[in-house]
């Protein structure tokens, strides 16, 4: 699929800066140093979401409006998850993104960003298990799959799978570069917003 139309809309550092919803919403959300922001870059073909080898460095909720698809937003997520934070940090980033999921936007599904060496991790679980509490849909992507030998990620991948992750469609791996996965990924974003949209859950390929 060609790359996407986009542009940066809004940074929102608390629950005031937040923009009205002005349309259909793809959260992308992941532990700290995941990958999100160079994936959010691979998928946007540009350099707009800022890449940094220390993690924890997002704190802000960042909206890029894309264009194609009829027109959704992009809506990115701080990382979870950095231990270096304190404690009244973390409760902080749990408060923002509460205030963002509680505000009645039009919120179509969740991007779980999952690092493919390490598997779903104990924050990871703890975010699974507070998404199905609001019976929010989620696509699980697998970040960094160029980081391990082609030879082992399929049984891993198939083994992740066994462990009983749950995804809307099964989970896409992707290299963090503007590659197979990140084109397959822009398709089944677009595909999953319309499918979910009109309860045509099996429209999705």
């Amino acid at each position: 699929m060609k790359n996407w139309k986009s542009e940066l809309q809004c940074t929102a550092f608390n629950a005031a800066q937040l923009p009205p919803p002005q349309g259909p919403e793809v959260v992308f959300v992941g532990r700290s140093n995941v990958g999100k922001s160079t994936l959010i870059n691979a998928l946007l073909a540009k350099k707009i979401a800022k890449v940094s080898s220390k993690p924890g460095k997002t704190r802000s909720i960042n909206f890029y409006r894309v264009l194609d698809g009829g027109g959704f937003f992009l809506v990115d997520l701080p990382g979870y998850g950095y231990a270096a934070r304190g404690r009244e940090e973390r409760a902080g980033w749990w408060r923002l993104v509460n205030e963002y999921f509680g505000m009645g936007r039009e919120i179509s599904f969740v991007v779980h960003l999952v690092d493919f060496r390490h598997g779903p991790l104990a924050n990871d679980d703890e975010l699974t298990a507070w998404l199905d509490g609001m019976d929010m849909p989620r696509l699980v992507v697998f970040t960094k799959g160029d980081k391990l030998p082609r030879g082992r990620s399929k049984a891993l991948y198939q083994k992740y799978v066994n462990d009983g992750l749950i995804s809307v469609v099964p989970p896409v791996i992707t290299e963090g570069k503007n590659d197979a996965g990140a084109e397959r990924l822009r398709g089944l974003v677009i595909q999953i917003i319309h499918a979910l949209a009109t309860g045509d859950a099996g429209g999705v390929n």
